[in-house]
């Protein structure tokens, strides 16, 4: 390329600039905002920042269930991406780019909450039905760190049962702990269907209410 090829080239690219500096932010495209953002143009990347807020946030809750923690996670997004917007290719789409770590951020959110105790007796509360008998607390498929946690949940939830009345740790061991079916728990204990299920219903009320700030 010519010396004269260069320069004109050069000066179509200021021109450009130029032009782009002079359009309003609305009208850039979201690459051109992050080119704008990087050469300084005051504003640039708030609007960025202001064009995906609300649709990450929507994008984050249908991932997490979790409308505050959204919040959180796209102020976590963004922080990310100034971190690294200078590597940014803007021949890329920013759009995939951002979507990608909202995602990425979305996964570890529940894959720490999964860990959490409390989610983990949660989970155990949420199978308090007739078809997932009895508790499961250990899993061959398990990681190390997740078998440890499940372990210690075992633990407090052994000492927590301890803690209820006789009458409701009978049933709740029977029931929740060993599998046992509504019929066989009334003919070892020497009550009735009725009584079963309303010493039962009692007992995880109590339980849950004993457990969860051990949780916590």
């Amino acid at each position: 390329m010519s010396v004269k090829a260069v320069e004109e080239l050069e000066l179509a690219q200021r021109q450009q600039a130029e032009l782009q500096d002079l359009r309003p932010l609305t009208d850039l495209t979201d690459e051109e905002l992050v080119t704008a953002h990087l050469e300084g143009r005051t504003g640039a990347f708030q609007h960025l920042y202001d064009r995906y807020r609300d649709r990450l946030v929507h994008f984050i809750i249908r991932k997490t269930g979790d409308g505050d923690r959204a919040q959180d996670l796209v102020q976590e997004a963004f922080i990310r991406v100034t971190r690294h917007l200078h590597r940014f290719d803007t021949s890329k789409k920013f759009s995939t780019w951002v979507y990608t770590i909202a995602s990425n951020l979305s996964k570890n959110e529940l894959r720490n909450r999964s860990r959490s105790p409390l989610v983990l007796f949660q989970k155990l509360e949420s199978s308090w039905d007739n078809d997932h008998r009895p508790l499961q607390f250990e899993d061959s498929r398990m990681r190390p760190d997740d078998l440890y946690r499940k372990r210690y949940l075992r633990r407090i939830v052994e000492e927590t049962v301890q803690e209820l009345p006789e009458h409701h740790r009978l049933v709740f061991r029977l029931r929740e702990l060993e599998g046992k079916s509504y019929e066989e728990i009334a003919d070892i204990t020497g009550v009735n269907l009725g009584t079963v299920k309303s010493r039962l219903h009692r007992a995880r009320n109590s339980f849950a209410q004993r457990i969860e700030p051990l949780l916590n």
